[in-house]
């Protein structure tokens, strides 16, 4: 299907269904590898179990390997409780075979990295339009060969927004990360685990809205907490429903 991490709910207590349970665990994988975090396979998760399974819990709790992540409902959309990862500030010529790779020429503000998540993150300078982001043509081999040292798994390319201008958009990023085998994700939730840190500070806000501008881009609204802790709403729209033989 083209989709960059598929999602597995299994049980925690077998007196437990699908319906009546509130914690489960959940696991992610990649077309290459397992990964430790997850944003919109965990919200397609969600919502397989309110929708579909008609589960009876104001909020569902997924044992995972990035932590417990809570996940309740508001309206039409799902709330994700999700860890911050805070990232920090780097020498880009450390990076640069990296930053190349992935921006060409186009002027870039910031270069940050969370070693946690491994996330490298790339903000293009303020001069830069909506455009040049969108524009960027990345070949994922030579992304990937551009960082061999094992401390990047993904590379976040981010611009300020047009706050100004409906819907008014805090910020844009794009997500590459081709050494677990995503070209380019879609839309990331554990990008904006480090995106809603980096730039809940620069903008002095908690609350914000940010759009992902892949071709299959879509909307985030975060909310940075106090605990260090960020909420991630988004919605999940069903596409395809069947059974696996196994």
């Amino acid at each position: 299907m083209s989709l960059s991490e598929t999602a597995f709910i299994t049980r925690i207590n077998s007196s437990d269904t699908f319906t009546t349970g509130s914690r489960f665990h959940l696991r992610w994988f990649s077309p290459i590898t397992e990964v430790n975090l997850c944003g919109h396979a965990t919200l397609a998760s969600a919502s397989v179990l309110f929708k579909h399974m008609k589960n009876e819990n104001p909020v569902v709790v997924f044992e995972t390997r990035g932590g417990d992540l809570a996940v309740s409902q508001r309206g039409d959309s799902y709330i994700m409780d999700f860890p911050l990862n805070p990232p920090m500030k780097q020498d880009p010529n450390e990076f640069s075979d990296t930053i190349k790779a992935i921006v060409g020429n186009n002027p870039v503000q910031d270069v940050c990295l969370n070693t946690n998540t491994k996330k490298l993150m790339i903000r293009l300078d303020d001069s830069c339009e909506r455009s040049v982001l969108t524009g960027l043509k990345v070949d994922p081999a030579v992304l990937e060969s551009s960082e061999k040292s094992g401390r990047v798994r993904g590379v976040i390319v981010t611009a300020k927004g047009s706050p100004d201008c409906q819907p008014g958009y805090d910020f844009y990023s794009r997500y590459f990360a081709p050494w677990v085998g995503i070209p380019e994700d879609p839309v990331t939730g554990s990008a904006h685990t480090v995106l809603g840190s980096y730039w809940s500070k620069e903008l002095g806000k908690k609350k914000m809205l940010a759009y992902q501008c892949s071709s299959r881009g879509g909307d985030l609204e975060l909310e940075a907490r106090d605990d260090g802790r960020i909420n991630i709403i988004g919605q999940a729209v069903t596409v395809l429903q069947g059974n696996l033989t196994l």
